[in-house]
């Protein structure tokens, strides 16, 4: 009977929100601490966090489940290498029924400073080929991302600067860079894009927790 699912108040149970956090990067160890992985990286710290354990597989992609503040969230790590990211990504998307607006893909920028983060509510893939491939599996732009400034090499091929680690000056700067991507994705939960955009966007956060 309809009056079972009724709760003690006479409501019916609250439908939390769900929302889908992925990181980009490659899959294995070969790449785990490369540039081109601080959104795999960025969702590990976030996982921890959030004692969200990675449990399973699906769709070509490591998830973990949690609630965090009132909201179901899906975190997860595609397991096809960075360029066929969509691949993974769309059928999350169909699957857990999460429309493309609550899909947020952390990923590194080349063309940001180091350690610096921008949110963005959409738009183009900026040439970041895994964005690209969300974008055409997707059929659309409007889905958040939030991009991880690794900065760009003063010299050299950027392909092999990416798809290399963090040299030892950068990596503890780039440890620093983990606890504020978890802090802007709360917000962005509980607060919306745009008002975290008003709040981290523009900001140095490193040099001003230095100061």
């Amino acid at each position: 009977m309809i009056l079972e699912v009724l709760t003690m108040t006479g409501k019916f149970p609250r439908e939390l929100t769900r929302h889908l956090i992925v990181g980009l990067g490659n899959p294995g160890p070969k790449y785990a601490d490369n540039r081109h992985n601080i959104g795999f990286q960025c969702v590990d710290y976030i996982a921890e966090r959030w004692n969200a354990a990675w449990r399973g597989r699906r769709f070509q992609a490591l998830l973990a489940e949690t609630e965090i503040d009132g909201h179901r969230v899906v975190l997860a790590k595609p397991q096809t290498f960075m360029n066929d990211s969509g691949q993974a990504v769309a059928p999350l998307s169909r699957w857990f029924k999460i429309p493309a607006e609550r899909i947020l893909v952390i990923y590194d920028d080349l063309d940001l400073p180091l350690a610096r983060l921008r949110l963005r509510p959409g738009g183009s893939s900026g040439g970041h080929r895994g964005v690209q491939s969300i974008i055409e599996a997707l059929g659309t732009q409007n889905f958040p991302r939030l991009r991880v400034g690794i900065g760009r090499p003063a010299y050299g091929d950027p392909i092999d600067y990416v798809l290399n680690d963090f040299d030892r000056e950068q990596e503890p700067i780039v440890r620093q860079v983990y606890p504020y991507v978890e802090e802007i994705v709360r917000c962005y939960l509980n607060q919306g894009i745009h008002e975290a955009m008003n709040q981290y966007n523009g900001r140095d956060l490193i040099a001003a927790a230095e100061e």
